[in-house]
């Protein structure tokens, strides 16, 4: 199902710079229509952010498709999703061969989509609570991936990052981000390189911003 249309999309993202053949690859596989409403499925395969209710959306697959490819991971790796949403992001990560753990603050969203996950079989580590503060129990993270707009980039995170491994989040003010990457250089050490122009939903938590 949908199979045409996703060849069709993987096409527009290598228009778009995206190279990373497995991203291409997994973006080839993952049925974006299964983690969207009913009613929205015939746009599942358009290159935009959607809505999945409760104030939230499906990130735009350009989107998804750079962050990932920004985090320059290993088969294996094991990456930390701030955000679950929908579970694309994070199905995307499964089907690269990551070892996910991913968040989510809106009980709601977190219960829709770990049925889901249950339901299809993806096996990724599912967590409600504030994402903000990472998830120290599995740290560190080869990647750890922030699917909402931050005020800052949360100490924690940055803590919880392994040595070499990189932080991919959008920093900004509630309307409009800038997509920063940050690469753990050692204990102390990180390197920073900044994207213009994303928009995101708020990240709410402790180290993000206020609900």
């Amino acid at each position: 199902m949908f199979e045409s249309e996703r060849k069709e999309l993987v096409e527009k993202l290598k228009e778009r710079k995206i190279t990373d053949t497995i991203v291409l690859d997994a973006f080839l596989r993952v049925e974006r229509h299964l983690f969207l409403p009913k009613a929205l499925e015939s746009h599942a395969y358009s290159d935009v952010a959607l809505p999945i209710g409760f104030g939230q959306t499906i990130s735009q697959p350009f989107t998804v498709a750079f962050m990932t490819q920004e985090l320059q991971l290993k088969k294996g790796a094991r990456v930390l999703e701030i955000g679950t949403g929908s579970g694309y992001q994070a199905a995307i990560l499964i089907n690269m061969g990551m070892r996910v753990f991913s968040i989510e603050r809106q009980f709601d969203i977190y219960a829709r989509t770990r049925k889901l996950f249950d339901d299809k079989n993806l096996n990724a580590l599912l967590k409600f609570g504030d994402g903000t503060i990472g998830w120290e129990e599995f740290a560190p993270y080869e990647g750890i991936i922030v699917t909402a707009g931050s005020p800052s980039i949360p100490a924690s995170l940055k803590k919880q990052l392994a040595i070499g491994g990189r932080l991919v989040i959008p920093v900004g003010d509630r309307s409009s981000q800038i997509l920063t990457v940050i690469t753990k250089v050692d204990e102390n050490e990180f390197s920073q390189k900044e994207i213009p122009s994303f928009t995101f939903v708020p990240l709410i938590g402790r180290e993000g911003w206020e609900s």
